[in-house]
């Protein structure tokens, strides 16, 4: 008995340290993963700052290619950064965001060839490659704005559709409330109902207009003279203790 209790002990031990090393792992990860996206970003912040600074303080080669990398850089990633936005709301965007990931691999291949050039010594060498590097660039950046483009025209034309049959929704709604016409309000129970109110209404009657008693009356009076404030409690106030008659 003792040795089973002694064994359960010992494999609840051990499930507790595989539990601790699993999330303690994980956490690890993740810690890691948050670090390697900040140093990326803060990598690509540089990277296109620097670009900026090149396309407009230098001139001829250095100054163009640092223009195209700067263009194919920004039209990727803001393609990149809808595309997978959208995905999660309409699944029709996966193969966009499939033939994107395609797409990427040319425009990689792209930046690779003008970030080598950048260190080429032969700057007439390079001007001669620069009408083929910029209609690369072009069409590369042209396919990528057009998959934005029309994700946004698709996103657009989504919420319009939406927006229109909330409208006629809402409209049916307002016409509904707006239709009170009922039983009560049908001219036969109107008349019987001006009929009872003559009938009832006098001088001397509890309904009549010079005579009126109970709540209502009484409601009307107290509109027009406020309440007495000593007499008036709340429910946070203690309750009044009566009094000792010794």
């Amino acid at each position: 008995m003792e040795a089973t209790i002694v064994t359960i002990l010992a494999l609840l031990f051990l499930s507790f340290v595989a539990l601790g090393v699993f999330v303690t792992v994980k956490a690890v990860k993740a810690a890691k993963r948050g670090v390697d996206r900040t140093i990326d970003q803060a990598r690509r912040t540089v990277e296109d700052t620097t670009l900026r600074a090149k396309s407009l303080g230098q001139t001829g080669a250095a100054g163009e290619l640092a223009r195209l990398r700067l263009s194919l850089r920004t039209s990727m990633r803001a393609t990149q950064e809808a595309l997978q936005a959208g995905v999660g709301e309409d699944a029709s965007l996966k193969e966009s965001l499939d033939l994107f990931h395609r797409l990427s691999a040319h425009g990689l291949e792209l930046d690779d060839d003008l970030k080598r050039l950048e260190r080429e010594p032969d700057r007439s060498w390079v001007s001669g490659q620069l009408p083929e590097l910029a209609a690369r660039t072009a069409r590369i950046t042209g396919s990528a704005d057009a998959l934005r483009r029309a994700a946004r025209d698709r996103a657009l034309k989504f919420a319009e559709d939406d927006l229109s049959a909330l409208s006629a929704q809402i409209d049916v709604e307002a016409g509904a409330l707006r239709h009170w016409t009922g039983p009560e309000h049908a001219p036969g129970a109107a008349g019987a109902t001006g009929g009872a109110t003559h009938g009832t209404t006098g001088t001397g009657s509890p309904t009549g207009q010079h005579g009126r008693t109970g709540p209502r009356a009484q409601d009307e009076r107290s509109a027009i003279t406020a309440p007495d404030p000593r007499r008036t409690t709340y429910s946070w106030e203690k309750s009044a203790r009566p009094e000792t008659t010794t």
